[in-house]
């Protein structure tokens, strides 16, 4: 009798319990054909009513299109209809932000790296072959004046707010593969921060001190006859010679003032397109004037056709910024060796402005003519007490 009543209870909840896992494997079942219905590829023969992305076809009637095709079409950054006045809504992939990720992290990051290494070891093995380029006929003692207050002033402008640019900017390209397994997020982080804002606000010192140094060395930059037979003799850098007579500026130092202008003038105007975003077309711009003149950049380089959106103007000038810096800081770092430890006298050009006679002489004797023959001439001209 007791074991029927146990009989009877167990059949009363195993029906419920049956359809209770029914149901629960029914619950189961059906979230994972969806997902995987939302992952796999549809049927060839699948079609949609909705409108694919792009111009309508003929008739105005856009037709059937496979979900395959429409998803297709926008991975590939096709751009659809909005409402909106933004109509960059209407591109839902911007599928060049991946081709720039890519070339950021792997072309740009790699080169630029090599570029600086390369300039340093070659600036070393210069040095231990050529070592400290010195005074032929020893220091004189007796000082002529080379550069102004003024001058001196654009100079260290433009250089100190550069060396800050150029650490914040490094750090931007290779903090985080160099520098953040060194010192951790939680620094590095704080840190990236600090020097972002550093990196935005002293491009503008920057950009003045270019300014100034253009308008006062422009003149004394003019290339002339003289320039061939210094380059021609390698400035006397590579034999321990005599120097070939130059100017107030060599041919080497005209070959750093314009790559300084033209250099500086542009990373200034692609980093100023990164500080106010989305208002300008560099490349759009320049790309169509250099067409008009028969050269096709785009062809030449591999890249989609102008005009460009919005995004792509900023991808482009961030690689540009990038790679125009580098080739900044080798120039400038060729400068900064010749003018301190690759050159006897050279630092005092701009650090008192004055430089010992011996060393003007042999380095820019012309000019050491001319401020002779202006200092004789006021002395003539000069009445007696």
């Amino acid at each position: 009798m007791k074991n029927l009543k146990t009989r009877r209870a167990s059949g009363r909840y195993l029906l419920p319990g049956i359809a209770f896992a029914i149901f629960a494997l029914a619950g189961l079942y059906l979230p994972l054909q969806a997902h995987a219905q939302s992952t796999v590829r549809p049927p060839e023969n699948a079609a949609t009513t909705i409108a694919p992305p792009g111009p309508a076809l003929q008739g105005g009637v856009q037709g059937n299109q496979s979900d395959a095709e429409i998803w297709h079409d926008i991975r590939l950054g096709e751009v659809g209809a909005v409402s909106i006045p933004n109509r960059s809504a209407g591109q839902m992939i911007q599928s060049q932000g991946e081709d720039w990720r890519l070339y950021r992290e792997g072309p740009v990051h790699d080169y630029l790296g090599y570029a600086i290494l390369a300039t340093l070891v070659l600036l070393a093995l210069f040095f231990a072959i050529r070592g400290r380029i010195k005074v032929e006929h020893g220091l004189s003692g007796v000082k002529i004046k080379r550069f102004s207050t003024l001058e001196r002033m654009a100079h260290w402008l433009m250089a100190l707010s550069f060396i800050v640019l150029g650490i914040s900017g490094l750090n931007v390209t290779f903090g985080r593969s160099l520098i953040l397994p060194l010192i951790g997020k939680d620094l590095f982080g704080p840190m990236s921060g600090f020097l972002k804002l550093a990196h935005n606000y002293t491009a503008f010192a920057f950009m003045l001190g270019l300014a100034i140094a253009f308008v006062l060395w422009i003149v004394h930059n003019i290339p002339d006859r003289t320039d061939l037979n210094w380059l021609a003799k390698g400035g006397g850098l590579l034999s321990k010679s005599s120097h070939p007579p130059a100017n107030k500026f060599n041919a080497g130092q005209k070959i750093i003032f314009w790559g300084v202008m033209l250099l500086g003038l542009s990373v200034s105007v692609s980093g100023w397109t990164l500080l106010f975003p989305f208002e300008h077309s560099f490349f759009t711009d320049t790309f169509v004037l250099l067409g008009n003149i028969g050269i096709d950049v785009p062809h030449l380089l591999g890249l989609a056709e102008p005009p460009y959106s919005a995004i792509q103007e900023q991808q482009f000038n961030s690689a540009w910024h990038g790679i125009v810096a580098v080739v900044m800081i080798c120039l400038i770092l060729a400068h900064i060796y010749i003018g301190t430890i690759g050159m006897q006298g050279a630092f005092d050009a701009m650090g008192s402005g004055e430089v010992d006679l011996n060393w003007a002489r042999e380095h820019h004797s012309l000019w050491v003519d001319e401020v002779m023959t202006k200092e004789t001439d006021g002395a003539v001209a000069a009445p007696a007490e």
